[in-house]
Parts: C-alpha cells; sequence; structure tokens
C-alpha cells in the first residue's frame, strides 16, 4: 500500500523526480570531466547558483505543505529557513580555528573583534557535527512547536495568524542584528573554510553539496506526498476547507496543525542548512519578513496544494531575480509586485493550474 501511494504521483511529481535524477548524473560528470573549453561544460558557479535553487524549492514545498494543504498562511518560514542556516554557519565557524584573521583556536573572528573573553554556552557543541545536525532540526522544530503550540490551541487563525508569524520573524531579525547575541551581528558568519574536514571551496565539495541538496529535495517532495496523501493528509485538508466542521465531528485540530507546522518549520530548517555552506554566508537580512512574502509568491507563482508547482514557482521566481538582479536591478521589485497580481486575479492555481485548465480544455 505504502509502494502505491508512492507511486501515485500526479504527472508533475515524476517530472521534479526525473529531472532532479538528471541532474544528480549529469552536472557533476559536465562539472568534473568536461573541460571548461568545452561548451557542454558547467561551471562550478552556476553548480552552486543550482544548489540554491534546490534549497529554495524544497523551503517552498515546506510552506506548500502547511498553506496549500493545512490553510496555514505562514509568513514567517524564513525564520525557520534562517535558524538551520545559523545551526549550520555555527558549526562551519567552529571548523575555522586558528585559521581565522585573528588566529584564536577557539574564538571566532567577530567575537575577537568585539573583545569576548571567552565561548558563549550556546556556541558550545557546534564543533561537533552532528550536534549541529541535531540543532538544525530541534531549533526551529521547537520554536515552532512552542509558537504553535500557543497560537493554535489559542483558535488564531487567518490574517491574525499570518501577522504574528511575521512579528515573529522580525523580532528575530531584530534580535540576531545585535552584536551582544553573539551570532556576528549585522555582519552574521561568513568566511568558512571546509566542512567534515573537506576544502568547502574545491569543486568536489561543490559538487557533493549540489547532489546531497538535490536528493534531499526529492526526499522532502516524497515525504510530503506520503503524508498528503495518508488519512493524517484527508484531514489536515479537511481542516483547511472546514476546520469547525472537521473540530465538530471529534477531531483535535489544534494537535494536527501543531504537528504539520512542525515539520513543516524542520523541513525548511534543513534547506536552510544546506544552503548556508553553498553560499558562504549566513546573516540577519535572511529573517526578512519580505523574504517570507517572497516565498509566498514561489509557491503562489507554481501552484499551491501541488507541492512539485512550489518547486517550480521556487526555481522560476529566483531565476528571474537572479536576473533582473543583474541586468535591470531597479526593476525587479515592480515585477515581484505584477507576479501578485498576476497570481491573484488570473492565476488562482499558478502555473500547474493553468497547464492543467489547458490540458484539459
Amino acid at each position: 500500500m505504502l509502494t502505491r501511494r508512492l507511486m501515485n504521483h500526479e504527472w508533475g511529481g515524476w517530472v521534479l523526480l526525473v529531472i532532479l535524477a538528471v541532474l544528480i548524473v549529469a552536472v557533476p560528470l559536465l562539472n568534473l570531466l568536461v573541460p571548461p573549453n568545452n561548451p557542454f561544460h558547467v561551471p562550478t558557479y552556476t553548480v552552486t547558483l543550482m544548489g540554491k535553487y534546490l534549497c529554495f524549492a524544497m523551503l517552498a514545498i515546506s510552506l506548500d505543505l502547511v498553506w496549500g494543504y493545512c490553510g496555514i498562511l505562514s509568513l514567517g518560514h524564513g525564520a525557520f529557513f534562517a535558524l538551520g542556516g545559523y545551526a549550520m554557519g555555527m558549526y562551519l565557524m567552529r571548523q575555522v580555528g586558528s585559521r581565522g584573521v585573528y588566529g584564536d583556536p577557539e574564538l571566532p573572528d567577530f567575537m575577537v573583534f568585539l573583545n569576548w573573553d571567552q565561548l558563549p554556552w550556546f556556541w558550545y557543541g557546534f564543533d561537533q557535527f552532528w550536534f549541529a545536525m541535531l540543532m538544525v532540526v530541534m531549533v526551529p522544530g521547537v520554536l515552532a512547536f512552542v509558537f504553535g503550540w500557543l497560537a493554535f490551541r489559542s483558535r488564531v487563525t487567518g490574517v491574525y495568524l499570518s501577522i504574528m508569524t511575521q512579528a515573529m520573524t522580525y523580532a528575530l531579525m531584530l534580535a540576531f542584528f545585535r552584536n551582544e547575541m553573539g551570532f556576528g551581528g549585522n555582519n552574521g558568519l561568513t568566511d568558512f573554510k571546509d566542512i567534515l574536514g573537506v576544502d568547502l571551496q574545491s569543486d568536489v565539495t561543490r559538487i557533493v553539496l549540489f547532489v546531497v541538496s538535490a536528493i534531499t529535495l526529492g526526499l522532502t517532495y516524497l515525504l510530503c506526498r506520503l503524508i498528503v496523501t495518508s488519512k493524517f493528509g484527508r484531514v489536515i485538508t479537511a481542516i483547511r476547507d472546514t476546520e469547525d466542521r472537521t473540530r465538530f465531528i471529534g477531531y483535535r485540530v489544534e494537535y494536527y496543525k501543531v504537528w504539520i507546522f512542525t515539520l513543516s518549520a524542520i523541513l525548511a530548517g534543513i534547506a536552510g542548512a544546506l544552503y548556508v555552506p553553498q553560499v558562504g554566508i549566513i546573516n540577519p537580512s535572511e529573517f526578512q519578513p519580505l523574504n517570507s512574502i517572497e516565498l509566498v509568491a514561489w509557491v503562489a507563482v507554481g501552484g499551491r496544494g501541488t507541492l512539485y508547482g512550489a518547486a517550480l514557482g521556487a526555481v522560476l521566481v529566483n531565476f528571474g531575480k537572479t536576473y533582473l538582479t543583474g541586468a535591470l536591478p531597479e526593476v525587479w521589485l515592480f515585477v515581484l509586485g505584477a507576479l501578485f497580481i498576476l497570481v491573484t486575479v488570473a492565476m488562482r492555481n499558478g502555473i500547474v493550474g493553468l497547464v492543467k485548465k489547458i490540458r484539459h480544455g
């Protein structure tokens, strides 16, 4: 039965998995084996850029899980993404050791610059990879659980919940900007050297990070697909459509909401952890509410309630952002606003919905 549910994808899900499989095989070969002067060579910069897009696609799927299937419009998922990124960044900073600018074997450079005498207690353990990965999962998960428990038990829904999630990420942004918090202030964490003892800047490491991101994205899609096609998934869909009726027939709606919100936050944190070693920096700007609003646009453009549509929207919108911010930087915000209007007025179900409508006449 489990196999049948996993195999019973919509066509878009199969396309996503096939594309990921092709990328996992083709990109390493075209980067490592094809000479740079060959037109089929994929530069390391492009590999890193595609890896970043895959992380964004995973983040979009995590939001689609709660928004598209449970009706929870979170404007704070960027916070979970950033927290996962900071956990990975703290591990990478601990690996620098005496190779930093100031040569301190224990304190990161920014702490030496700010005249810190000793490592803060919450940095202990981050010299171990397993501990850092545990924090990647635990920190966003615990925050989402506590926030969700308080909000959903109080039956906060709709726009009020969205405003609360946005306030949460804004408060975290202000906190992380403060130097005394011990997270690098406005400069954040950067100048990473290696990961698991391997040079972070080498082509092979970049390829490995890309492949891990692609595999994790595929597993994320399959996990979310498994959830939404299960009995649990049917309940959260019922909560999205008629929450009061679902509660009246005996389901503890708040438990389902807390569970799915926490899982979604964990997936967002994992996406952030994969993002940081590929871009080489994490700073408080990742907490900006605008980032979470853009995330909603990715899901809406691709098509919410489909999972693969969210991944498609994330890649397309960020590709457009990369191009426009380089060629016409002053135009991007107008394009983003136009996307919101277009999706609201003419494409309520996004690109996937439009394709389905065309296919079925």
